[in-house]
């Protein structure tokens, strides 16, 4: 008869079993199961929530803001695009909305550089909408905690469509139209604020001509 293994031996033999078997389990088995169901049940979630244009191309996350920019034509200069609405400003990188760098400015409403910055933006803003300065809205001249924010309030679009309009050729109604289109309502009836999609606001823009 076999000797029986030192107590010691045996503990680390099961200690070493049980490691590889929820190594298996909870490494392996479940990452899988839970991806494998993801991908079924909620495809576009799992994937980044990836917005895709009318050829198919990969344009943007309804979860991340980005610049909506046009380029001069010697390329030395890049600007809003005047035919585009523009997004909530970002905190997120020197490139704006790089989804590795959320976060605020953690800069209080006392301080004298943030006034400063904010008085810049929103003259910038008005002028560039042909708006005055008190019709602009927080939003347009504040970031998001995130720094992300990939939607902007009702009210900031609505200084943006005749600017949209006028440099697309369309009348005012028809952009307040898609902007209608692309408003969404308070989570569930009364959770966070009305919001406007402004990345396929601009797809369907792009579409309208």
């Amino acid at each position: 008869m076999a000797k029986p293994l030192p107590t010691a031996v045996r503990n680390h033999l099961t200690g070493l079993r049980l490691l590889l078997l929820f190594t298996v389990l909870c490494g392996l088995l479940y990452p899988l199961a839970i991806t494998g169901i993801s991908q079924v049940a909620f495809s576009s979630q799992a994937n980044g929530s990836l917005v895709k244009d009318k050829n198919g191309n990969v344009v943007g996350s309804s979860l991340i803001g980005q610049n909506f920019t046009t380029t001069s034509a010697d390329g030395k200069t890049v600007s809003p695009d005047p035919k585009l609405f523009q997004s909530r400003p970002s905190a997120a990188g020197a490139s704006g909305y790089d989804p590795t760098a959320s976060g605020g400015s953690n800069k209080g409403t006392n301080d004298a550089d943030l006034a400063t910055t904010y008085t810049q933006l929103k003259a910038a803003i008005a002028t560039f909408n042909g708006v005055s300065q008190s019709q602009v809205p927080a939003d347009a001249v504040t970031k998001s905690g995130s720094g992300l924010d990939p939607d902007i309030s009702p009210a900031y679009a609505a200084i943006q469509v005749n600017r949209v309009a006028q440099a697309r050729g369309l009348t005012d109604a028809q952009v307040q139209a898609l902007v209608k289109k692309y408003t969404q309502d308070r989570t569930l009836g009364f959770l966070g604020e009305p919001r406007v999609d402004v990345l396929n606001l601009n797809i369907a823009l792009t579409k309208a001509g």
